[in-house]
């Protein structure tokens, strides 16, 4: 039985969270206010990836601050798992003094927190079908940090790995006579500095309700200001290590390739995808008694500190930023339009407080790069007015 504190504690944080669904993000809704459609739109999800991609809402849809639950993204490389909460542990060990078991009981009756973050998916705007594989959510759980002081991390330790139930066969070198096949579970690591950040969540509830089974039902990882892969699902094991971690998803997949140039010759260069980047995206066009409004938002791993639109060939213009609700968050930008009737394009660029700026599609960050990972270039729509 739920104790009475417990229980206030969680209907407060459902309250919050509708409270929080009620905040629009484009403006309060209005009488006569209606959303112009983008003449771009995305093609469907195809096959294998539509076992990969799901719920991906489109732009003009995700009209409010923090993304209800049904409208929030998923993404899984393996298989999505139907967890029994009831038999579900989560285990931390290696390099640590005391390992440590949780239940699931145990987890949630550990000092609460809550974290709200912008959760974008490193390959959103890299495939021409994945143009929106972000959400704004408002997260519940206990703090990765202090699990990992109880469990007392070795002196030697130099990163986290997060395992999740999630698993397949994997194979190496196929097709050759090295062929290497063996059952994998889904794992991400990152440094013990990172995982320390007291931001980091072992979250188990989502805008006031349970995690979703799409989101990571019964826990996740929560890492606010990392790309959608580091956040891992279904999180089961945690391991404290003194070496590197190379699995699939740190080394061999999810590898951002680059070429770059050096003393005149041409390098290629491979990183793993790790926190998000300076991005903006233009989200719809309302028109209402024949006024015409762009809105859109804004995030990236520091303060955004304005947003520019540019139309057609014109100058580029200074969006009205919204307010920063987070530290963590996206936040939302508008622009007045008095448009001529016709086909027009629409690109936004954000700008951080030290001065970056989103970059140009044919920038060298961008242009350079042979694979979709990370693709924060600017993100140009189109739009016909009648």
């Amino acid at each position: 039985m739920i104790k009475e504190p417990r229980r206030r504690a969680v209907l407060g944080g459902a309250i919050a969270a509708s409270a929080l669904l009620q905040d629009r993000v484009f403006g309060q809704a209005e009488p006569n206010l209606s959303v112009i459609p983008w003449s771009d739109q995305p093609p469907p999800v195809p096959p294998p990836f539509a076992n990969i991609a799901k719920g991906l809402t489109r732009w003009e849809n995700l009209d409010t601050w923090i993304t209800p639950n049904d409208k929030f993204f998923s993404m899984a490389r393996y298989e999505r798992p139907v967890v029994d909460e009831k038999t579900w542990r989560l285990d931390v060990g290696g390099m640590v003094a005391k390992p440590l078991t949780f239940t699931f009981n145990e987890l949630k009756s550990l000092p609460r927190r809550e974290v709200t973050c912008t959760i974008e998916c490193s390959g959103s705007n890299g495939l021409p079908f994945v143009t929106s594989a972000i959400g704004n959510a408002s997260w519940t759980g206990t703090s990765l940090a202090e699990t990992l002081r109880k469990a007392q991390i070795k002196r030697g330790a130099i990163e986290v790995v997060f395992y999740g139930v999630d698993q397949a066969v994997e194979v190496l070198r196929k097709d050759t006579p090295f062929e290497l096949k063996f059952t994998s579970n889904f794992a991400r690591s990152m440094s013990i500095d990172d995982a320390m950040n007291p931001a980091n969540l072992l979250c188990y509830g989502m805008n006031g309700a349970p995690l979703p089974v799409p989101n990571g039902f019964p826990v996740r990882l929560i890492a606010p200001g990392w790309f959608g892969i580091a956040n891992i699902k279904w999180l089961t094991r945690i391991e404290v290590r003194d070496t590197r971690f190379m699995g699939r998803f740190m080394g061999r997949d999810y590898v951002t390739v680059r070429e770059e140039q050096h003393d005149g010759k041409t390098i290629v260069t491979e990183t793993s995808v790790g926190r998000m980047l300076l991005k903006s995206a233009p989200a719809r066009v309302t028109s209402r008694d024949g006024r015409y409004r762009i809105e859109g938002m804004a995030w990236g791993p520091a303060t955004v500190a304005a947003v520019e639109v540019k139309i057609d060939n014109e100058p580029w213009r200074k969006a009205i930023l919204g307010d920063r609700k987070s530290e963590f968050a996206w936040r939302s930008w508008h622009l007045d339009w008095s448009p001529e009737i016709g086909e027009h394009t629409i690109t936004s660029r954000a700008i951080d407080q030290s001065g970056n700026v989103q970059p140009a599609m044919d920038e060298a960050s961008i242009a350079n790069k042979k694979t979709y990972w990370e693709s924060n270039g600017q993100i140009t729509r189109h739009i016909r007015v009648a």
